[in-house]
């Protein structure tokens, strides 16, 4: 029972830290490209900082059926995954000279990267648990 209750909130704070940094990743892209005039630009920068947040929020849907090892990674590498999101928007680790723009496109393409190694192994490894487990 505490296990199940520990998992519970480790989820539900990872879900608040995932929809808290896609809001603050969002309302920082949409200050640094306050002086764009195009709105189609936008909407593309919109939805490509926004990806890598709604693959992870399908991803805790799914990881519903997962054992509980890999559904704690997973919600471990959520939150590192937007705290390291967070702290590249906000210019932190950015060297000097670098258009601000660069990040907002990187930053999301690394997401994805890292997004496409971590949720097949974990869903892997959550299938070889099942299989030991029975």
């Amino acid at each position: 029972m505490k296990k199940n209750l520990s998992l519970r909130l480790l989820q539900i704070i990872s879900l608040v830290v995932l929809l808290a940094g896609a809001g603050i990743s969002l309302g920082l892209m949409l200050h640094t490209g306050r002086s764009n005039r195009s709105v189609l630009l936008l909407i593309l920068f919109t939805a490509w900082v926004l990806s890598p947040f709604v693959v992870l929020l399908t991803a805790n849907v799914v990881a519903k059926r997962w054992s509980v090892l890999p559904r704690r990674a997973l919600y471990g590498f959520m939150l590192v995954l937007t705290l390291g999101s967070l702290l590249s928007y906000s210019g932190a680790l950015s060297p000097p000279g670098t258009k601000p723009a660069a990040v907002f496109l990187i930053v999301p393409l690394i997401s994805w990267l890292l997004i496409a190694i971590v949720i097949p192994v974990a869903a892997s490894w959550s299938r070889r648990l099942s299989r030991s487990a029975s």
